[in-house]
């Protein structure tokens, strides 16, 4: 496979992951910290790096604006719920295993 279609395959299969989370709201970053140790910030903020390393002028807002597809303070007033003790308590537990 050349270079070219290498990066339009990964294009694609990133937008997917996008449109993906963007259709199951209902999934809390931390959930997706506790399982996949990454979640739609970390996402933003890889993306926003990228940007950098390319001397591309973005901002974070603009870059969580991308990945949330609308302003992250909208996301969180309307998607976000406060994370349950359980979740704190996994969340806790996978930063230690993870720094041991």
């Amino acid at each position: 496979m050349d270079k070219q279609t290498q990066t339009e395959l990964e294009a694609a299969a990133f937008r997917r992951l996008l449109n993906h989370l963007d259709k199951n709201k209902d999934v809390q970053n931390i959930d997706l910290m506790i399982v996949a140790d990454f979640c739609r910030n970390c996402l933003s903020k890889w993306y926003l790096e990228e940007a950098h390393t390319r001397n591309i002028d973005m901002t974070d807002p603009e870059a969580r604006e991308h990945i949330y597809k609308m302003p992250y303070a909208d996301w969180k007033e309307h998607h976000q719920l406060p994370a349950t003790d359980e979740q704190q308590a996994q969340f806790e537990l996978r930063k230690q295993r993870k720094n041991a």
